[in-house]
């Protein structure tokens, strides 16, 4: 699947106030989401000495699908393609490749 098809199917999926002209709802929830997401993996490194098991794998599955969609569902407040989004952010970090500055601090480096 690429990434038009799935903002467009995911898109008739959100249910939050103001769908259209609420980019502050998917923002709040793309954190809680990431949230999750470091929180499985905190407790991996915690309680199971860094070992990632396939039930936590699976787990993890789920929660990236819901850190996808809402940045979909973000990209659609914001007017943006995530296909347009996923191919600039390749072209910026073949940029840096290119400039040997993949690691460093700064947006703009």
């Amino acid at each position: 699947m690429d990434f038009q098809t799935y903002q467009e199917r995911c898109r008739r999926t959100a249910l939050y106030p103001g769908v259209g002209q609420n980019p502050i709802y998917p923002t709040l929830g793309l954190c809680g989401e990431s949230g999750e997401v470091a929180d499985k993996v905190k407790k991996v490194l915690r309680d199971r000495g860094g070992v990632f098991s396939d039930e936590v794998r699976a787990a993890l599955q789920l929660e990236l699908g819901d850190v996808l969609w809402y940045v979909a569902q973000l990209a659609s407040e914001l007017g943006l393609d995530l296909d347009t989004v996923a191919s600039a952010n390749l072209e910026k970090l073949a940029s840096r490749a290119a400039r040997n500055v993949i690691a460093g601090e700064g947006d703009l480096r």
